[in-house]
């Protein structure tokens, strides 16, 4: 349980920021608009089940599916470690 009250090091901070960078980029999706659905994730999910959000993973990635005009598919991948089940 300590690790929930540790400070992210300015290296984690970066690190994280980077890869929200990053995954925004490949997916023509704004930082912002990542924070967005992250912080939206995290509330519906927290309503059935207790869960880690800083060290919750989101990706946005275009898969080899292709759409309706020919170009790949956007696709959501979330890892989100769960600490407990609401009853």
């Amino acid at each position: 349980m300590k690790r929930f009250f540790r400070r992210k090091t300015s290296k984690q901070i970066a690190k994280d920021r980077l890869k929200i960078l990053l995954i925004s980029d490949r997916a023509n999706c704004s930082p912002d608009m990542m924070d967005m659905i992250k912080t939206d994730i995290v509330k519906v999910i927290s309503k059935y089940m207790k869960i880690d959000a800083s060290h919750m993973e989101i990706q946005i990635s275009k898969t080899g599916t292709k759409g309706k005009l020919g170009s790949k598919t956007p696709t959501l991948y979330a890892n989100i470690p769960i600490l407990d089940i609401n009853q």
